[in-house]
């Protein structure tokens, strides 16, 4: 009985192919939007992945996110060292700051302090020159991609000057970094050095990274933290957690992108569901000699779900092929976030098959009905 739904599904050529359209431009829809979305949340996160080394971040207990930085007196350091627990901790400065380039113009860039003995939190990738590099007086180094927006189609120049709240900086290096969700070029710099870069504050430190010891529970020694020193204190999972959640309940983008895949999954279901109903119609004679022939609707029903898994899978590799094509085809546009987890896979092979089980059923009811004996009429 599958052999004969299979050479039905197929009679018909161009029903079959419209079928398949509808459901592979469903499944194109959606997993390209969740994967954009995706890159885009990726993006608010980018710089937590970026540093390694550090389990534990801790900051001011009103922050929401990464780039909700709200100074700390540098006095905190020393007493998240003195939590029971901690194997080092370690500043971090981060801030935006406005830098004057040679040219006399300006731009912003995001300014990150590094400790000035351990340099934790630096980049990992330096394509240019050398973290060493940055215990030279002025010396900073800056992303590559930042550094290709400043100057563009320029090759790197070692010594070249940028000058931040009025003092000079010297770009003694190159190195690959995340993209940020702000885009702004990312300089990287001892902690020391940031510091008369940015704004005065009384208060600098942005964040203090401590990784526990050996043995010690990363989420028990947080919690630990935030106790005894009522700090904000999260593991690197939470703050990424945290900081996506953030996004996702403060920002419009998970409505707009939510829109876009409710629409894919509407006109799919519309389109595969109209053709699908043809479809049924067209061959209603071959299912009514099948019912005369002694077939029951629990057969039936198994034949119209076969076929509208078939059309699901191939609709769904489709779809999901071009997705994955466009989101290959678009990796030179460094302005397009395109990230498909395996998530955004599973989401999509279930929006498809609901997509393919109610445009099945909406048309079964007329083959149930079916009189056998449609098939001895003219």
């Amino acid at each position: 009985m599958l052999w004969i739904a299979w050479k039905m599904l197929i009679g018909n050529r161009a029903k079959y192919l419209g079928i398949v359209f509808g459901v592979a431009f469903a499944a194109l829809l959606i997993a390209q939007q969740s994967s954009i979305f995706c890159g885009l949340m990726s993006l608010t996160v980018s710089q937590i992945l970026d540093v390694e080394g550090a389990g534990i971040w801790v900051m001011d207990p009103k922050v929401k996110y990464v780039d909700d930085v709200k100074p700390m007196a540098d006095t905190h350091l020393y007493r998240v060292r003195g939590v029971p627990g901690v194997d080092w901790a370690v500043r971090l400065y981060k801030g935006i700051a406005r830098a004057r380039l040679d040219e006399g113009a300006y731009e912003q860039v995001i300014l990150l302090g590094l400790d000035d003995a351990t340099f934790i939190g630096a980049p990992m990738n330096v394509i240019e020159g050398s973290i060493d590099d940055l215990r030279a007086p002025d010396a900073v180094i800056m992303d590559a991609v930042g550094y290709g927006k400043l100057w563009p189609g320029e090759p790197f120049k070692r010594g070249r000057i940028l000058e931040m709240n009025d003092r000079r900086a010297v770009i003694v290096g190159l190195a690959r970094a995340r993209k940020t969700f702000q885009t702004f070029p990312v300089v990287y710099t001892r902690y020391s050095q940031a510091v008369r870069f940015a704004p005065p504050e009384r208060k600098v430190l942005s964040f203090v990274l401590a990784d526990p010891k050996p043995g010690v529970d990363p989420g028990e020694l947080a919690a630990r933290i935030s106790s005894q020193t009522g700090l904000q204190a999260l593991t690197r999972q939470a703050f990424l957690r945290k900081t996506i959640r953030y996004y996702l309940l403060n920002t419009g983008i998970p409505l707009n992108f939510g829109i876009t895949v409710a629409l894919g999954f509407l006109v799919g279901t519309a389109i595969a569901g109209q053709t699908f109903y043809l479809f049924i119609v067209e061959n209603i004679r071959q299912f009514g000699a099948l019912k005369a022939m002694g077939t029951g609707n629990g057969t039936i029903l198994l034949m119209v779900l076969f076929q509208a898994l078939q059309v699901g899978l191939v609709g769904l590799g489709v779809g999901v092929g071009l997705a994955a094509l466009f989101g290959w085809s678009t990796r030179p546009l460094a302005k397009l976030s395109f990230f498909m987890p395996w998530q955004v896979l599973v989401m999509t092979a279930v929006a498809v098959f609901l997509i393919v089980l109610l445009a099945s059923l909406l048309s079964i009811r007329r083959v149930f009905v079916v009189d056998p004996a449609i098939v001895f009429r003219g």
